[in-house]
């Protein structure tokens, strides 16, 4: 508040406020884990925004919401990148002997505990689809 960084306080409040109403709903405070959860819920928020914004032609809100992310972002843990994110399921896959796409499901059922908080959903069900297809 001191720097006068309007951007960074409103989101923080946005933040802050979230994981208040997540605490409140649950009625106890949050542990760790499920502070990171509500974080990544916002920044997936911020995500989906910006993509239909873009689609929108929306330009100035586009910049705003990237700056909220990149805002988010910086108190998340860091992120996987598409190649760690694809050696990991390669030894999932290798150990569950499984080949078809139809097993993708299985795959991220066992694949997505390993990765939570680190990488997004969506970029592991790619990568595992991307595999299990035959392509890399």
């Amino acid at each position: 508040m001191k720097a006068q960084d309007v951007a960074k306080r409103d989101t923080l409040r946005f933040a802050l406020a979230a994981i208040h109403n997540d605490e409140v709903a649950r009625r106890r405070e949050l542990t760790d884990d499920e502070v990171l959860q509500v974080l990544g819920k916002q920044a997936k928020m911020r995500r989906e925004s910006i993509e239909a914004f873009e689609k929108g032609g929306r330009a100035e809100l586009v910049a705003k919401e990237k700056a909220e992310l990149a805002i988010i972002e910086g108190y998340l843990p860091q992120q996987m990148g598409r190649d760690e994110i694809a050696a990991l399921a390669k030894v999932t896959i290798a150990e569950m002997g499984v080949s078809s796409p139809a097993d993708q499901g299985k795959v991220m059922q066992k694949l997505m505990p390993q990765v939570k908080g680190k990488a997004e959903g969506r970029l592991v069900a790619e990568v595992v689809g991307s595999l299990l297809r035959g392509r890399t």
